[in-house]
């Protein structure tokens, strides 16, 4: 039986940051972090926190090496939970003290002041083409060919693929997500509430089941999310971040 997590108030919940040289910001956010110019109580990383990080593939982890070493960090003071999503996956060894959780391991359950909190990064409800792409990109042995060709092609592949990210837009509009998302997950889950990032919307909707909340991205405004509750915030109390502040 999968274990069963509790929220603490006052955590912090990032959703897309994208993070990549291109996209600084979330390093700054790091630092004040590890600094204690920021504090959380636990930090919540739902997934796509990297725009191209794999487990099996070192150049991604060389781009990456400075905001990992300083989630490595941070996870020695505060919990630090990891759900991977499509940009980020195969992380454990890249984070051996965070518990990190596939997607085969999410929705993830918690709890939150006797409130039922399930967690997911966003792709765990696609159609079946979708399942089977997601299945592919994360299998070990498809990533180690991904490898070999890179680097016989002196990483060409993952530079273009670091290209075509960086000029994707992370912000648009998704027009009809309450009927997509009703029809998505409505009589599946049993919960309070349902949190998940993916789709970068920042937007609340009071289901039949259950109050589903879609994470606005840090990559957008480079919004964060700090848990609490009272009579004006629903769990999630939005902050935006910025350099210096």
């Amino acid at each position: 039986m999968q274990e069963k997590f509790e929220i603490l108030e006052g955590a912090f919940v990032v959703a897309d940051a994208h993070y990549s040289y291109k996209r600084p910001l979330f390093l700054d956010f790091l630092k004040d972090i590890y600094s204690h110019t920021l504090r959380p109580t636990q930090l919540i990383l739902m997934g796509d926190i990297f725009d191209a990080l794999f487990g099996e593939i070192p150049y991604t982890h060389t781009i990456n090496q400075e905001a990992i070493n300083l989630i490595n960090e941070i996870s020695k003071e505060i919990e630090v939970i990891y759900l991977e999503g499509n940009h980020d996956f195969n992380l454990k060894k890249i984070f051996p003290n965070i518990k990190v959780f596939p997607i085969a391991s999410q929705p993830l359950a918690c709890s939150y002041k006797e409130k039922k909190v399930l967690l997911s990064h966003g792709d765990i409800e696609g159609a079946l083409g979708y399942k089977i792409y997601t299945k592919a990109i994360r299998n070990h042995y498809v990533l180690l060919l991904l490898r070999a060709v890179d680097t016989v092609l002196k990483n060409c592949i993952l530079k273009r693929l670091d290209l075509y990210l960086s000029q994707k837009n992370d912000c648009k509009e998704f027009v009809g997500l309450e009927v997509f998302m009703t029809k998505r997950l409505l009589g599946k889950y049993s919960c309070d509430y349902f949190v998940e990032g993916h789709f970068h919307q920042n937007k609340m909707i009071k289901m039949r089941d259950f109050i589903y909340i879609n994470l606005g991205a840090f990559a957008c405004n480079q919004r964060y999310f700090i848990v609490k509750s009272t009579d004006n915030i629903e769990l999630l109390e939005e902050k935006n971040f910025s350099k210096g502040i």
